[in-house]
């Protein structure tokens, strides 16, 4: 645990010491998201710190603080943005730092109990190397920024390590708030029943009331029930919520924008694709190696954001399928596993700067 702490601490601090000298770097702030002055910059902590926020992050701001008083911010899901106005109780009512306490006292407990379960599964030196690979992974920022990777990640972790100890009903109701801060948290249950196949099927079933009483919320206060649904196109990434794209459609799609952008924009293409295609190539490489519930869920959690004909924000989206790091770990020999850390690092750095200027990356 001290170890894990220990890392955790590098890395927050050194991602804090990369927003810090990122205006030396990319001078020009993007500026592509509402609200970033009156949600971060007026909170008066350096930029540094409310960077940390930007894009998604001034909306679950503006939901903590106003509920959904704001048209199309439906589509973020409520337990998060409940949790930051609690916890700004705590914080004099600063809701930048309870929401950046939140996500980040979150993800330490997440990688502790992550670090645990993976020592019980395999290893230690497994645990250690997956551990490291989560931390230094490209997009790793996201679980340590006002967004619900930190807190959905500590879930899901915390769901499955108690699936390994035999309490599927406490694990079943972690699973519920999971669905009610993600949509992707419904797909606890069929990984539940996967890796519960021969006993009460009903725990499993509780995972959905968190989603279900979002959905009823939706459905009294606006009259529509998948608010959360049609609210998504509004965001600027193209996603279909009419029809359903299938993932070779998607890729063929993309291949024609390598093709004809150039810049940030035939980065961020770049980054989607191929992050996609790299988190489906793991989770084949973790096939009888990982635990199948395990791969159910996280493949779930990839390909169905793929179904709206866009791969946008999938280099955050595979975060959470942490059979990845899993993988990484059992299949790579050790040079091999320095040489993969140490480039990713090098994307970190640069994914972490461009975020904290204010440049869409996922």
């Amino acid at each position: 645990m001290k170890r894990i702490i220990l890392f955790f601490l590098i890395w927050r601090i050194s991602l804090f010491l990369i927003a810090a000298v990122s205006p030396s770097v990319i001078p020009q702030f993007g500026d592509r998201f509402p609200y970033w002055q009156e949600r971060l910059v007026a909170s008066g902590f350096p930029h540094f710190i409310w960077s940390f926020g930007n894009f998604d992050g001034v909306h679950y701001l503006g939901i903590a603080k106003d509920a959904y008083a704001y048209q199309f911010t439906q589509a973020f899901f409520p337990l998060y943005p409940i949790l930051i106005k609690l916890g700004s109780i705590f914080t004099f009512g600063n809701l930048l730092i309870s929401a950046l306490l939140i996500s980040n006292v979150a993800f330490l407990f997440g990688l502790i109990i992550f670090n645990k379960l993976i020592s019980q599964v395999y290893d230690q030196k497994i645990a250690f190397w997956s551990s490291v690979f989560l931390l230094t992974f490209p997009t790793s920022f996201f679980f340590g920024s006002v967004y619900t990777e930190g807190l959905f990640f500590l879930m899901i972790i915390s769901s499955f390590y108690l699936i390994e100890k035999n309490k599927i009903l406490a694990a079943s109701i972690i699973g519920s708030f999971a669905s009610a801060t993600r949509l992707i948290g419904l797909f606890l249950t069929p990984a539940f029943l996967v890796s519960q196949p021969k006993r009460n099927i009903l725990p499993p079933l509780l995972v959905p009331l968190g989603f279900l009483a979002y959905v009823i919320y939706l459905q009294l206060e606006f009259n529509n029930p998948l608010y959360f649904l049609t609210s998504q196109s509004i965001f600027g990434q193209e996603r279909s919520t009419t029809e359903i794209v299938l993932l070779p459609q998607v890729f063929w799609r993309y291949f024609k924008i390598l093709v004809t952008t150039n810049g940030l924009p035939f980065f961020n293409a770049a980054s989607e694709l191929f992050s996609t295609i790299f988190a489906l190539l793991m989770l084949l490489v973790g096939y009888k190696k990982v635990k199948a519930s395990w791969l159910v869920f996280s493949f779930l959690a990839i390909i169905i954001p793929t179904l709206t004909g866009t791969l946008a924000s999938m280099p955050r989206y595979i975060l959470i399928a942490f059979p990845i790091y899993i993988s990484l770990a059992l299949v790579l020999s050790q040079p091999l596993k320095i040489i993969f850390v140490a480039v990713s690092t090098i994307l970190l750095v640069i994914t972490t700067m461009l975020f904290a200027q204010g440049y869409w990356v996922a």
